[in-house]
């Protein structure tokens, strides 16, 4: 049992990694600046960023399991990096709802952030 444990810890440091780049980048793409927003208490922008974090960690989840090697994973994560910038890009009219508040609209974007990374990780295995 134990003896995998270090390629336990390195799939699970690399993984941290990533999604840590993810979250740096998405925050960047994003017109406004998501930490300070959900310090104050913006619901939607939350949700939205929320949205968008599992909808890569779910194909990231998929690539750890799928895979054969790290550099595989990092590729796939890469991919999946792009995807949900897509979904940003697609969905960037409803930026200015979001940073006012409109929850609708953050369930909306959320919603298929994560559908599109469900779709993302169900292809990783084929």
């Amino acid at each position: 049992m134990l003896a995998g444990f270090p390629a336990f810890l390195t799939y699970l440091l690399v993984a941290v990694a990533l999604l840590g780049a993810f979250v740096f980048i998405y925050a960047r793409a994003t017109p406004y600046d998501d930490f300070t927003l959900i310090a104050h208490d913006n619901v939607a922008v939350a949700i939205t960023f929320a949205g968008a974090v599992l909808g890569f960690t779910f194909p990231l989840v998929a690539s750890i399991y799928y895979t054969q090697s790290i550099l595989e994973m990092c590729l796939w994560a890469g991919i999946t990096c792009l995807v949900q910038l897509a979904v940003l890009l697609v969905l960037r009219r409803q930026a200015h709802r979001i940073e006012e508040g409109h929850v609708g609209s953050a369930v909306m974007v959320a919603t298929v952030s994560l559908a599109v990374g469900l779709l993302n990780a169900a292809s990783i295995s084929h």
